[in-house]
């Protein structure tokens, strides 16, 4: 039987944490205790590119290495603070001589390589608006996004121009430029309405004085589907940084020495809050991968560029987990002291795999596209509860209510009460519009809150634990069951690797619980297992809250971000029409 906690000493650490009196700081923390901490822009303001890049460039971290760039060919190349400053004042002249400034929407549809991110940080040095997009996006979800968002200026490369973009671009009406990264050197005969990007940078100076932007100007626009319809764009401010900070210091304990690895794509959130902009406040070394998932080369890198701290998904570590533990031995990771993920739930079991394959448990947090940041976090000194998404970080008040008829909320109290998790407005990468959407963003929020949508419940020490989206949520004979509970007992089971569950209509009782289950390799799918599977669930769980019904599949449908999609699971059994599949991982 495994622990309840995972508990730490701090001289088992080997790098003093930045948070160790989590609830002192809670305390007495204020979001200006951050703010002196950064530049700010000479003569006022706040803009992002001059917090994490300029900022180094100008002082004693100016050749740290910023970025090592790792392309599939094997090669490397290491950018420092002062070369990423040059470059990006480049990127943002090339915007200036083509029209794009401040408030005009920049789009960037690229792999992880060196021109995304010099797009990224030019595009917020001249206060445009930046949206990056998940470059295995086909043609339709690409200009809807680029519709909605009323894109002036896009980002790509030539392949994916060819391939996604030229059959679509007279739909994207708003679209005035779009610069082409080649595939290697410049580009002879760029598509007609395009621009050849290493000629033009080649031409602009490296100088480059930045838009004075203010906290409240916005900086990031970032979509999200929902379960239907268009997906919804969430526009983030340049005050956002703060958070980007607070969190990179205190979530991900990030320290100037420390070698980073973010495996999350820019195109989603995560790659872009703690893919470029947290650990370049930092001052770290960031390790960018071009290349896609192999457990193999994932080990080798993790051992090779000695990562310090890691920070990635759980079907990312599901599938390291289903590579087997073998295959882990034969590298070895003495530099690394922290791991941590997001976007969706940690089940127990993978917490206590880091621990026995890799020597560290796997720290949870908890945070969405709206937010901005991670809200909730097991830091690297607190004690972990495995399943727990941790607590919340300073300058963050969570909370756990009931949505009345009338539009307002009653905050439970009661320890272990199942409500919606919701947020005291107030920091500073809070989500401020959805685009075009003014009535949908003014219901996220009652008295105060941000209400998240998602169901949770808080213990008695103050952990929280995710238990579904409310529209996920079973109920059943008038219990109330969370997915993601059901899920982690299977889990548990030795023959599964993953498990996503639904309600399924019943005449008696509601609902019922239906449980799709994908086996490790090399089991095979019998009645005898699914008997077994059955009554495992049963004992873990009751008979209230286990599943009726457990179908084998061979795959389980995903976003390109990792979360298990149940709505499109619900809406293929039932016969539903399917929503927004932009984001579905091909193949599922």
């Amino acid at each position: 039987m495994r622990p309840t906690y995972i508990d730490k000493t701090l001289a088992a650490l080997p790098v003093s944490p930045n948070l160790v009196e989590r609830e002192a700081l809670c305390r007495t923390f204020s979001w200006e205790g951050p703010r002196r901490e950064l530049a700010g822009l000479p003569g006022g303001g706040i803009n992002i590119a001059h917090e994490a890049v300029d900022r180094h460039a100008l002082g004693v971290w100016r050749d740290q290495i910023a970025l090592r760039l790792l392309a599939v060919d094997g090669t490397c190349r290491d950018i420092s603070y002062a070369q990423l400053s040059q470059l990006s004042n480049r990127f943002a002249n090339v915007l200036t001589r083509l029209g794009i400034g401040r408030g005009d929407r920049l789009f960037v549809l690229c792999g992880r390589r060196l021109e995304l991110y010099l797009a990224v940080l030019g595009g917020f040095k001249v206060g445009a608006v930046v949206s990056p997009l998940f470059s295995a996006f086909g043609p339709e979800p690409i200009a809807t996004r680029v519709k909605l968002g009323e894109g002036a200026l896009l980002v790509t490369t030539e392949s994916l121009y060819r391939r996604k973009v030229a059959g679509v671009r007279s739909e994207m009406t708003s679209l005035r430029h779009v610069l082409l990264v080649g595939e290697g050197d410049a580009l002879v005969n760029p598509p007609q309405g395009t621009f050849d990007l290493a000629s033009l940078m080649a031409e602009a100076s490296d100088e480059f004085a930045i838009v004075p932007t203010q906290v409240d100007d916005p900086a990031l626009l970032h979509f999200t589907s929902g379960t239907t319809g268009t997906p919804k764009g969430a526009l983030h401010v340049h005050g956002a940084v703060l958070t980007h900070y607070v969190t990179g210091k205190y979530a991900l304990d990030l320290h100037p020495q420390d070698i980073y690895w973010c495996t999350a794509d820019p195109g989603w959130v995560t790659g872009t809050s703690y893919g470029i902009i947290a650990p370049l406040l930092h001052g770290v070394t960031s390790i960018i991968d071009e290349a896609e998932f192999d457990a193999e080369h994932w080990y080798r890198i993790l051992q090779d560029e000695r990562v310090s701290v890691w920070y990635t998904a759980p079907t990312a570590i599901r599938m390291l987990m289903k590579a087997g533990p073998e295959l882990a031995h034969q590298f070895r990771f003495p530099d690394l002291r922290f791991i941590a993920s997001v976007g969706e739930p940690l089940n127990p079991e993978t917490v206590w795999w880091g621990v026995d394959v890799l020597g560290l448990p796997i720290h949870d947090n908890w945070w969405q596209t709206e937010t901005g940041g991670i809200m909730i976090a097991n830091t690297v000194a607190m004690p972990i509860k495995p399943g727990s998404m941790g607590k919340p970080l300073p300058g963050v008040e969570a909370c756990i209510v009931r949505r009345l008829a009338d539009g307002s909320v009653d905050v439970l109290h009661e320890p272990d009460t199942i409500g919606e998790l919701a947020l005291k407005k107030g920091w500073p990468s809070m989500f401020c519009a959805y685009l075009g959407q003014d009535e949908r963003y003014r219901k996220c929020f009652s008295d105060g809150l941000y209400l998240t949508g998602d169901l949770a419940r808080c213990d008695a020490d103050g952990y929280y634990w995710f238990v579904g989206r409310a529209d996920d949520v079973i109920k059943s004979a008038g219990h109330l069951i969370g997915p993601f509970e059901v899920e982690n007992a299977l889990m548990e089971h030795p023959a599964v690797a993953e498990a996503a569950v639904i309600g399924k209509p019943d005449e008696m009782v509601g609902e019922v619980v239906k449980a799709f289950v994908l086996l490790k390799r090399g089991i095979e799918a019998s009645e005898a297992l699914r008997a077994e599977l059955l009554g495992h669930a049963r004992k873990r769980l009751g008979a209230a809250v286990a599943p009726k019904e457990i179908v084998f599949l061979p795959s389980l449908p995903h976003t390109r971000s990792g979360k298990i999609m149940r709505r499109l699971l619900k809406a293929r059994e039932l016969g539903l029409p399917e929503g927004d599949l932009s984001t579905l991982e091909e193949g599922t």
